[in-house]
This record gives structure tokens, C-alpha cells and sequence, in this order.
């Protein structure tokens, strides 16, 4: 079988990547962001690097373990990847929620960066 699409080689490094670093260490994130990027979490906005790592390093959790059951990729027409991804994570001593994420990684100065993240707990009220 072939090699798979640039595209899918991307997006996949960088889920390992961005996952790996968020359940470690994940103050070290920001070297994944641009000085434009943009995150939405859980519907607040965030533009550039300093206010996107406030945001992550500000959750109020001890720690988290991420486990990714599924992602899917696609070139953009402006050579950027889009990247969705579903899984579920556990915060501290808390019960195992499901989520989804979009990322927008795109190449700039020879170095792949995400540009757009989008991150939504999957939680439903039934009653």
C-alpha cells in the first residue's frame, strides 16, 4: 500500500503531538501556535499565542489524560490542513467526558502551526 497524502501525514503528527503535549506538559504548547491563531473554547474566543496559552494554562484541572478515537483529515484549497478530531478525556478524578476538536494547521516558515482550534466538550442534557 502507498504512502498516505500529505495531508493525513499532518494532520496525524500533529494530533499525536498536540494530545501527547497536552497530557504532559501542557504549558509547552504554545510553540504550536502563531502569533494569529485563534481558539474557541467551549464557545469563548481567543485570538494570538499569549491569550490562547492564558486560556489553556488558566483550566482549572490538575490533570487530564486524553484518549483519541478517531481523526479525520482534508487539504484546504490554501494548502492548509483541516483536522477533526473525536475522543474522550478524564480531568483529575472526574468522569470520563467525550469530546471534539477542529484544528486548522497551516505551513508557515517551513513549520506547521495551528491556526484555528475549535474544542467542545460533548456533553447533552436529556432532560
Amino acid at each position: 500500500m502507498g504512502e498516505s497524502p500529505i495531508w493525513e501525514q499532518v494532520g496525524a503528527g500533529f494530533v499525536q503531538v498536540y494530545y501527547q503535549q497536552f497530557d504532559t506538559n501542557r504549558s509547552e504548547l504554545g510553540s504550536l501556535y502563531g502569533e494569529s491563531s485563534c481558539l474557541t473554547w467551549e464557545g469563548q474566543q481567543f485570538q494570538g499565542k499569549t491569550a490562547i496559552m492564558e486560556k489553556i494554562n488558566s483550566l482549572p484541572f490538575q490533570k487530564i489524560q486524553h484518549s483519541v478515537t478517531t481523526h479525520d483529515h482534508q487539504p484546504t484549497v490554501d494548502g492548509s490542513v483541516l483536522t477533526m478530531v473525536v475522543g474522550q478525556l478524564q480531568v483529575d478524578d472526574d468522569p470520563v467526558m467525550g469530546f471534539q476538536q477542529l484544528f486548522v494547521l497551516k505551513n508557515m516558515d517551513k513549520r506547521w502551526i495551528c491556526m484555528n482550534d475549535m474544542f467542545r466538550l460533548a456533553l447533552h442534557n436529556f432532560a
